[in-house]
């Protein structure tokens, strides 16, 4: 029942981060033709050169790319993404298009930081909206290229898109000061970095760690004894991503309730990253 409730929460939290996303495109954005960042802005684009509904080529084009992610990005973070791809492309369909500002930059400025907060939101709880960093994530584990390079290359290439069709530079040049945008709120909200390290002191060891070993994450056990009390326990340690670190949370509350958690930032990490089954 407590599963089941808190699967319940988290889906929730997805629809209210995906009408908040819808909100920014579709009172803000889209009424000024301007993109917003990932897959959302391919959707955009193709919507504005064909007249299709934007948000079910939002649909279309995330679900191919969440699947993809299935076993890259684990099962509760692409079903939670699903969910909120979903929820987006339905309110899409039941916000009107209205524009709030005649100023275009305005409209980049709130509609960017409208979708980085709902985004931001379905991060900080397990799943995300889909769109370029779930491709750039798969990339860079298997061609060893920086996820950020990735994302800016694809983003650049949506907007370079926009600007050819438009033959308006100062549309492409508010796109990307709303994407900017975007990534600024996300990053004021949830977790900066990609990826994360925790430290994780415990009495349930094996268990633990064979539960973390299932993202699937390297996982180092050290042991360590307590300044004060003198006691003697473990510390686990593992480097996840950032889209996993909510499921890494939940794991371990579900584990070991009384474990002391560490979760600090991660600048680089050298070696073997993703583990090997």
């Amino acid at each position: 029942m407590k599963r089941a409730s808190s699967r319940l929460a988290a889906a929730g939290v997805m629809v209210a981060g995906a009408a908040v996303i819808s909100a920014g495109f579709r009172l803000l954005l889209i009424p000024q033709e301007m993109l917003s960042g990932g897959i959302s802005g391919v959707a955009m684009i193709v919507g504005y050169i064909t007249g299709l509904n934007i948000g079910w080529l939002y649909l279309a084009f995330n679900v191919p790319v969440l699947l993809w992610g299935w076993r890259a990005l684990g099962r509760r973070f692409v079903l939670l993404s699903l969910v909120s791809v979903f929820a987006v492309s339905l309110s899409m369909q039941l916000i009107p298009e209205r524009s709030l500002s005649g100023d275009p930059l305005l409209s980049a400025v709130f509609g960017g930081a409208l979708v980085g907060a709902g985004t931001a939101i379905s991060l900080r709880y397990g799943g995300s909206t889909g769109g370029f960093d779930i491709i750039a994530s798969i990339i860079s584990r298997y061609r060893n290229m920086p996820v950020g390079i990735v994302i800016f290359a694809l983003n650049a290439a949506v907007v370079a898109a926009l600007g050819i069709y438009s033959r308006n530079v100062d549309v492409s040049l508010y796109s990307m000061l709303s994407i900017f945008v975007t990534g600024k709120v996300i990053d004021a909200v949830h977790t900066p970095h990609r990826k994360v390290t925790a430290f994780i002191v415990t009495n349930r060891t094996q268990e633990l760690a064979e539960r973390l070993l299932s993202l699937p994450r390297g996982v180092t056990i050290l042991k360590t004894k307590g300044a004060f009390t003198s006691a003697e326990r473990d510390l686990l340690m593992t480097v996840t991503t950032r889209y996993e670190l909510a499921e890494l949370r939940k794991l371990v509350r579900d584990t070991d309730p009384k474990a002391f958690v560490n979760v600090v930032q991660t600048i680089d990490v050298i070696g073997e990253f993703r583990q090997r089954r």
